[in-house]
């Protein structure tokens, strides 16, 4: 059984909106990083954004300004708010939790995954 479900994904015109939303059990989410990354096809793997316990953020670069990560502590439940979506935004998009040597730009090492939401922007 996968500890990580993503969901808010679907279809939406460029200049939309939309918000992702992950839920974990607290054993994996409290007081643990959590991610959020997304591929798309043919693409590696990509960081979207990871944020803290205590509410640090780190963001990719081609989503700062248009995207805010989140979390609430007491559902442990991590957000994501896409906003000024672009087509070069579609992708299936992961939620993540820290673990070992992670390395943040690809993702690689993050301990546990989700299945994964996809997004897709039209033009």
């Amino acid at each position: 059984q996968v500890p990580l479900v993503e969901s808010g994904g679907g279809l939406v015109q460029a200049g939309g909106s939309l918000r992702l939303s992950c839920g974990a059990p607290g054993r994996i989410f409290s007081g643990n990083v959590m991610g959020w990354y997304r591929q798309a096809p043919g693409k590696q793997r990509e960081l979207v954004a990871v944020v803290t316990s205590g509410g640090s953020t780190n963001y990719g670069d081609s989503v700062k300004g248009r995207f805010t990560i989140s979390r609430d502590n007491a559902k442990n439940t991590l957000y994501l708010q896409m906003n000024s979506l672009k087509p070069e935004d579609t992708a299936v998009y992961y939620c993540a939790r820290w673990g070992v040597r992670v390395v943040v730009h690809t993702g690689l090492g993050m301990e546990y995954w989700g299945k994964g939401t996809l997004v897709t922007v039209s033009s």
